[in-house]
């Protein structure tokens, strides 16, 4: 055999050797990446199961229940209605807990869905009368926010906290002038001479303009009656009460918006007497809490092993 058939041969060997090297290197990449995946899913799955076996204990124990409020009210959010009525029923319920705090950092949001948890409250309220609910305000407690504050038995705020705004706002944009400086007609065919109301892209009807203030008002009377029934004879007399203002915790105390200054951790210690807090707050599930982070945890467990997968280029303009 010549030499140059024996470095044919060699240079086969080499690269038949080499391509074994790789596939066996992209097997145990495959292979750790699955058992990645794996442990994770035990890891989870065992957290669920301490989390539910350790629940029961802990709402068997003296407590002051906890749910937040937090963020704009509206149907579609962590402050809805139904999430934040069914956080409240559960505190209730509980064996263990003494009292229920309502923890509110919101700006306020829907009268419909403010409505549905001040109506919860007060049904609560009735039915378990030996657990008062008190309300915390964090930085704000405002509009829709304060609405749910007033059916608590006690409202406790911090001096620099934000409370009130007790009023109602319709607002939106008109457009008639930029459409004339751009030359854009616009064209609304309805059925029933008010259906387009307040359409932004059409001049300002006079009828339907005090119409909307008529329905803002009519609201208005509706919180303004939820605030009185709620804070009874506590409530100073002041002419711009319900004018709209948002006052700071400490005025609000004066005008009998609030009752006293105090945190979660006060009202815990000092009211019910008791440390051990427990928060009923309802979170997302825990296949949403998955399916949100599953994109970014499949993608780092990619990347760890698999580099060479993140190092395409992206272009932007920045």
């Amino acid at each position: 055999m010549s030499e140059q058939d024996n470095q044919w041969e060699r240079k086969l060997l080499e690269k038949l050797a080499s391509e074994a090297l790789v596939e066996q290197r992209r097997k145990r990449r495959w292979g750790i990446f699955f058992k990645l995946i794996g442990l994770v899913y035990v890891g989870v799955l065992i957290a669920s199961i301490l989390g539910l076996s350790a629940g029961p204990g802990l709402e068997e124990t003296r407590h002051t229940a906890l749910v937040d409020l937090e963020g704009v009210i509206s149907s579609d959010s962590l402050a809805s209605a139904d999430r934040v009525n069914a956080s409240l029923r559960s505190a209730f319920e509980s064996t263990g807990s003494v009292g229920v705090v309502l923890r509110i950092n919101s700006p306020g949001g829907s009268p419909v869905q403010a409505g549905l948890i001040n109506d919860e409250i007060k049904r609560l309220r009735v039915k378990y009368p030996a657990k008062p609910l008190y309300v915390v305000v964090e930085e704000v407690c405002a509009s829709g926010g304060y609405y749910v504050a007033v059916a608590a038995d006690k409202i406790y705020v911090d001096k620099a906290s934000l409370v009130g705004s007790i009023g109602v706002v319709m607002n939106g944009f008109g457009f008639t002038g930029t459409m004339e400086k751009l030359g854009v007609e616009r064209r609304l065919i309805t059925a029933g001479e008010n259906k387009g109301f307040l359409d932004p892209f059409s001049a300002a009807d006079p009828y339907q303009t005090e119409f909307a203030r008529q329905m803002a008002e009519e609201i208005h009377q509706q919180f303004i009656k939820v605030v009185q029934e709620g804070r009874g004879d506590k409530l100073k007399q002041a002419p711009e009460l319900f004018s709209g203002l948002v006052w700071t915790g400490a005025k609000s105390v004066d005008l009998g918006l609030a009752d006293e200054l105090g945190s979660l951790d006060t009202v815990a210690r000092d009211v019910f007497k008791t440390e051990e807090i427990l928060d009923y707050t309802e979170q997302d599930s825990l296949a949403e809490r998955l399916a949100e982070r599953v994109g970014v945890v499949f993608g780092q467990g990619v990347r760890s092993v698999f580099p060479e997968f993140g190092t395409s280029q992206r272009l932007s303009f920045q």
